[in-house]
């Protein structure tokens, strides 16, 4: 792997169009041909034509069985009806928190991904998790690709899957934010 050198000027509109750009790239079905790693768990891929079941089964449903294996007791309410709004497979980053973001002399660069075919706005949803990106890269990604409607309500299902993997991998300093996050999707799935 090659040595990154940051630590340069933070361009973050460039970022965002590095990002939308990797969002244009498509597949016909949603998911990766073989499982990769999203931080020290794995994460399970194969493929889909359905995004909602693809998410529902392939992201909630292992990290709410590890959840339960490690002694959290969780009500996850079924999320397919909110992530049935018909996303185009795009390529993602799979992890992409200020971590995995940074700044060279030659330009943003984006590293550490659990790659996929997937909604592009879950990619956006973890950007927005611990902390978020400054306004003009949230405004310069919209202005290449606009956002659809039901997005602020969508990212924390998308989020659900971060926090629920923290949860597994951290501990209970994550209960209360899963539990804030379930709370507020039960709430909305009324």
């Amino acid at each position: 792997m090659e040595r990154l050198q940051l630590g340069a000027r933070a361009d973050w509109p460039a970022l965002a169009g590095m990002l939308a750009t990797l969002h244009g790239r498509s597949a016909p079905r949603f998911g990766w041909e073989e499982d990769n790693w999203i931080g020290l768990a794995p994460q399970h891929n194969g493929w889909a034509e359905d995004w909602a079941s693809f998410y529902v089964k392939k992201r909630i449903a292992p990290q709410a069985s590890r959840a339960r294996e490690n002694g959290f007791v969780l009500e996850i309410p079924d999320l397919a009806p909110l992530l049935r709004h018909k996303p185009a497979p795009s390529l993602l980053h799979g992890d992409l928190w200020s971590g995995n973001a940074g700044f060279t002399p030659g330009g943003p660069v984006l590293f550490d991904p659990a790659v996929y075919f997937g909604d592009r706005e879950a990619d956006l949803a973890m950007t927005e998790l611990f902390g978020g990106f400054p306004p003009a890269f949230y405004a310069a990604y919209r202005k290449a690709l606009p956002l659809p409607e039901g997005y602020e309500l969508r990212k924390h299902a998308y989020n659900l899957y971060h926090l629920l993997n923290h949860l597994n991998l951290f501990g209970a300093g994550y209960l209360g934010q899963v539990q804030a996050t379930l709370r507020l999707l039960r709430d909305a799935l009324k």
